[in-house]
């Protein structure tokens, strides 16, 4: 199947995708401070530069597009059909540095969220998810303080 730009507007349309503050990212940033949580963002000390930290959780929130991270299962998670080697080989090579990401974040003691952006759009239950373990982490912070203070 063809494109249905030409070149020059896939080229504009393309370059207009931004890593940073996007619209899911913004919506998960107002959902918690709204619920009193406070944060950092992109973070360029630790691995992946995640999108939102939460240091006194010791919690990232890595909140990914479906394409670009592919979302299993997922119907925006499409390869491209035009120059597919290119696009599989940029595609796989994201999920495998998500992956080693989290990897090295855990190993350094940190918990990491991953939120999806078909969830935040299309799920209302992925708020009370992520609620639930903000604040399991968050109980789980306080017994660690205080068996540490004792």
């Amino acid at each position: 199947m063809t494109d249905v730009f030409s070149s020059e507007k896939r080229s504009w349309v393309m370059s207009r995708i931004r890593g940073k503050d996007t619209n899911p990212e913004r919506r998960v940033r107002s959902f918690l401070h709204r619920h009193g949580f406070r944060f950092r963002l992109h973070v360029s000390r630790l691995p992946g530069r995640p999108d939102i930290v939460l240091p006194k959780l010791k919690t990232v929130i890595f909140v990914h597009g479906c394409f670009w991270h592919h979302h299993a299962r997922c119907k925006y998670a499409v390869y491209p059909r035009t120059r597919a080697a290119f696009w599989r080989a940029k595609i796989d090579g994201t999920v495998i540095r998500d992956r080693t990401t989290v990897r090295l974040l855990r190993k350094s003691g940190w918990a990491a969220i991953t939120i999806w952006e078909c969830k935040i759009e299309r799920n209302r239950d992925c708020w009370e998810h992520l609620l639930k373990k903000l604040h399991s982490l968050t109980a789980a912070g306080i017994r660690s303080r205080a068996k540490s203070s004792r």
